[in-house]
């Protein structure tokens, strides 16, 4: 009869034998979560499926992390990461960091990856370390592996943020990120240009967080043993097209060319109208493509005139600028017109001749037959002004400008990292200028361009007559035009 009170003895204890061994669990993941947050101390593989679920419940994790949101976003990364553990992208004893959120570094540590940590401007222990856009808290090349998420598509200064990932890469390291930005070979390729050390290993669609988020861009890039120069000059670098007068014809430039506006072929009889009305042909760089991954923007009007003839009436007013704020160049050498860019915020005036060196330059002023008093009337007596053709002149006054090597002042101001706009209206000049932008590779740095090329067109004040003002024929400039568009260039005929 003894048998019968130990088997209930032993039926009383296996519940607390169970919650003890329970106990231990909960004390050992806590433990395995604490230690996790020392960035040199790698989880074993086998603890992480320990790990999973009880790192949310340390005592200074934010209320946000037991949420349900927040559990269906870690679920979401881990999946997308586990695919680059797969690949050996990283692996458990990598050091990694995330750039979109702590439920990123979650996802990492579930998976194995102990070291895990994200980056947020406030401190948030065991998974979030304080820092920074514009300055990680990690040493140059101290990092494995970086995550970027959707940290660029949000980021104020994207150049800023792509530098500091790469920055802290090791050779050999690998950046993901995701975008809903980098739909196009023309995105793409900008956001190559901001990570010149780095080279691009594979771009995918996914899917994105849920059925009502649209699809992502996964691009996955490693880092190169050597640095490579960031400079314009590089451009080549990124590969995949045909390298025409130092540019690289890729496939983002042939896609845009494909679907720009034709030339007009033959000669307007009425230029004034046929010019004009061909404003609302021009297909926009902005409405083709993303131009979200740049360092910065820059619009540089080449013979600019006075504030409202295009800067402040087309401009600012039309062009598609996607929410970007751009810097603005009036180049203008015209004294007439300085007076109120004194006033105009966001414009930096530049009160010289866009040239091909740097000389004092002779200019006869003249303005167009039959427009005298309209100009007088409208505050220009000068006229437009244009270089002279050697001792030859027509009566008009002359004057001595400043005049600028464009060309090399334009390398010198912004880099193939940067998105340029430049409308260019030089009474002639652009045949000298142009081919000057060829010659130095500065014509690599404009993304669009709308070129006014002047020639001896019909007169609108004397039927049948041509103007007197310049020698080249609307065939030369057809020629200019078609020569920028097979060079890459996204050229626009403007008026």
């Amino acid at each position: 009869m003894d048998p019968a009170p130990r088997r209930c003895s032993l039926l009383k204890r296996a519940p607390l034998l169970a919650v003890a061994a329970l106990a231990l669990r909960l004390l050992y993941g806590a433990f395995l979560s604490v230690a996790g947050t020392a960035t040199s101390w790698p989880l074993h593989p086998a603890a992480a499926s320990v790990a999973r679920t009880y790192v949310q419940a340390d005592v200074g994790a934010p209320d946000a992390w037991h949420s349900r949101h927040w559990r269906k976003a870690v679920d979401y990364h881990a999946a997308v990461l586990a695919a680059h553990l797969a690949d050996g992208f990283l692996a458990p004893p990598s050091r990694a960091v995330c750039l979109g959120g702590a439920q990123e570094a979650l996802a990492l540590r579930e998976l194995g990856v102990s070291s895990a940590v994200a980056v947020a401007k406030k401190r948030a222990p065991p998974l979030v370390v304080a820092g920074n856009e514009r300055r990680l808290p990690f040493h140059d090349s101290s990092v494995d592996f970086v995550f970027a998420g959707r940290a660029l598509d949000s980021a104020k200064r994207p150049s800023d943020l792509a530098a500091e990932a790469a920055r802290i890469l090791k050779p050999q390291g690998h950046l993901v990120l995701l975008t809903s930005s980098a739909a196009d070979a023309y995105s793409i390729r900008s956001l190559q240009a901001l990570l010149p050390s780095l080279r691009l290993h594979r771009s995918r669609e996914i899917n994105g967080p849920d059925d009502s988020s649209p699809p992502l861009r996964e691009l996955v890039f490693h880092k190169l043993f050597h640095d490579t120069p960031s400079s314009s000059s590089s451009s080549s670098s990124l590969g995949g097209g045909n390298s025409v007068n130092n540019c690289t014809i890729g496939d983002h430039k042939l896609q845009l060319l494909s679907t720009a506006e034709p030339l007009i072929q033959e000669e307007p009889l009425k230029p004034w109208i046929t010019l004009k009305r061909n404003i609302n042909n021009i297909k926009y760089l902005p409405a083709l493509a993303d131009i979200s991954f740049k360092r910065q923007y820059v619009y540089v009007d080449v013979g600019a005139r006075s504030y409202g003839s295009s800067i402040g009436s087309w401009f600012r007013k039309h062009y598609p600028k996607q929410n970007h704020t751009f810097q603005v160049f009036a180049i203008e050498a015209d004294p007439t017109f300085h007076p109120e860019y004194a006033t105009k915020k966001g414009v930096t005036l530049l009160p010289y001749a866009a040239w091909v060196k740097n000389e004092t330059l002779k200019f006869e002023i003249n303005g167009d037959p039959g427009k005298e008093e309209e100009a007088k009337a409208n505050g220009r007596g000068m006229g437009r002004i244009r270089p002279t053709a050697g001792n030859k002149m027509s009566g008009g006054e002359v004057r001595s400008v400043p005049a600028f090597d464009f060309a090399e002042w334009l390398k010198q101001t912004v880099s193939e990292q940067d998105y340029v706009v430049m409308k260019m209206d030089v009474e002639g000049t652009e045949f000298d200028l142009i081919p000057r932008l060829f010659d130095t590779g500065a014509i690599c740095l404009i993304d669009e361009l709308f070129l006014e090329c002047h020639y001896n067109r019909w007169q609108k004040c004397c039927p049948g007559e041509r103007s007197p003002k310049y020698e080249n024929t609307y065939e030369e400039c057809l020629e200019l035009f078609s020569s920028l568009r097979e060079s890459g260039v996204l050229v626009h005929q403007w008026w």
